[in-house]
């Protein structure tokens, strides 16, 4: 049976092709202004349609402009699926996406016994990092990377993105070294996470997916935090789609979206 993961995210759409348990196809696109045109382009994009698929299930922020979805599933259920699929043995999933990151923990057997939602604060989601980047006038991906080379402690009180460039700002007139402020940022984000995770109790292995998965600064940030070591997939950014395929294949899916158990 081939099925489809469409995780319709708040920045990219992710859509993959899963059969008999295995990825045979997956693209990210921007998620622009049209999710559903960037949800045509990647059909395009992996030269695939909708109509070759036994069924089409959405996930993400934006699954109601996938109209072609036979099923939904929320984005706690294809995460825990997903990940399980990758590590078996994972017992916690870590979710930080552009706009809100997600603990789950999840039993033995692979149910969802608990979870949390950061939604209401960006310095628990991967927009923080990237506007607290442009303020020190660095990529994203320099952004983790300085952090590995700080040598000072900085203490980020800021936990908004909107006082906390301010709260950079003055510290880049104080001429505090990138490193030390890039840490600080990663730190507090971490902290954040962490703090999430401690609420529904850490459970290991735990697995860290979405975008911000591959910010290597973050990533020791949070292996620090929880004392622990997590495992980050090689493309943390499609876990999601991926899951919600595999429920597809195993009708563990809502046909409709107002019978969606969030």
């Amino acid at each position: 049976m081939l099925t489809a993961g469409i995780d319709v995210g708040a920045k990219t759409v992710k859509l993959v092709l899963a059969a008999d348990g295995q990825v045979k196809g997956k693209i990210i696109l921007p998620a622009g202004q049209d999710a559903a045109a960037a949800v045509a382009g990647a059909w395009d994009g992996l030269d695939a349609a909708p109509g070759q698929m036994e069924r089409i299930i959405a996930t993400g922020l934006g699954k109601a402009s996938v109209k072609e979805a036979s099923g939904f599933v929320s984005e706690i259920a294809a995460a825990a699926r997903g990940a399980r699929a990758l590590y078996p043995e994972a017992l916690c999933v870590v979710e930080v996406g552009a706009e809100e990151g997600r603990a789950v923990r999840i039993s033995p057997e692979g149910k969802v016994t608990d979870s949390i939602i950061n939604e209401k604060c960006a310095a628990g989601a991967g927009a923080f990092a990237e506007s607290m980047a442009r303020a020190l006038e660095v990529s994203l991906e320099e952004f983790g990377r300085l952090s590995l080379e700080s040598s000072g402690k900085v203490a980020m009180n800021a936990q908004c993105a909107v006082f906390a460039e301010s709260e950079l700002v003055a510290l880049l007139h104080n001429n505090t070294p990138k490193q030390d402020m890039a840490k600080a940022v990663l730190e507090a984000m971490s902290e954040r996470i962490t703090s999430m995770v401690r609420r529904i109790g850490l459970a290991e292995p735990l697995v860290l997916i979405g975008g911000l998965a591959r910010n290597v600064g973050f990533v020791q940030c949070l292996n620090a935090g929880l004392k622990t070591q997590v495992m980050v997939p090689d493309q943390p950014e499609i876990v999601g789609a991926f899951g919600a395929a595999l429920l597809g294949a195993e009708g563990g899916f809502a046909q409709n979206l107002e019978d969606l158990d969030q």
